[in-house]
């Protein structure tokens, strides 16, 4: 009866949490480790145009189900467009938030395809958690680096 509804806000919220601003993690006490996401300088792609992210991550204190996702950001120079931002996902992991540093790698083959050379990606971990019966995203760590993307 209620099937679509609750679809479509669950859609909506996974939404939010791939297009959410870049905020800190919510403060802990100084005895609790410190949430963390890392992104390695350099990452791949296969020849079929798959590229491969990975680095580390660190979190603590999670109730719903925790992610690590992440994106590639691009930007081309056209004579008659001006410049234009490109920001394609690259994949999504489960995280395990239990304070020990994990590693992390997302693939996936992004269409317009990625060439070789310098980007910006960003790498997030959030969990859902349920306000009543709404998944809220709760950010935990964030990080934007410059990676240079390599043929394999």
């Amino acid at each position: 009866m209620f099937k679509r509804p609750a679809l479509a806000l669950a859609a909506g919220a996974a939404l939010l949490l791939l297009t959410a601003p870049a905020v800190t993690a919510a403060p802990y006490q100084a005895a609790e480790l410190e949430e963390t996401v890392t992104v390695d300088p350099t990452g791949h792609i296969s020849a079929d145009g798959t590229v491969t992210l990975s680095g580390t991550y660190r979190c603590t204190d999670s109730t719903g189900a925790a992610f690590i996702s992440s994106s590639v950001s691009t930007t081309k120079a056209s004579a008659t467009h001006g410049t234009s931002t490109l920001i394609q996902g690259i994949g999504g992991t489960v995280a395990v938030c239990d304070g020990v540093t994990h590693r992390w790698e997302n693939t996936s083959r992004p269409s317009p395809a990625i060439g070789p050379g310098k980007v910006s990606v960003e790498a997030t971990v959030a969990e859902l958690r349920f306000e009543g019966i709404l998944p809220l995203p709760r950010i935990h760590a964030d990080e934007r680096h410059e990676v240079t993307l390599t043929k394999d």
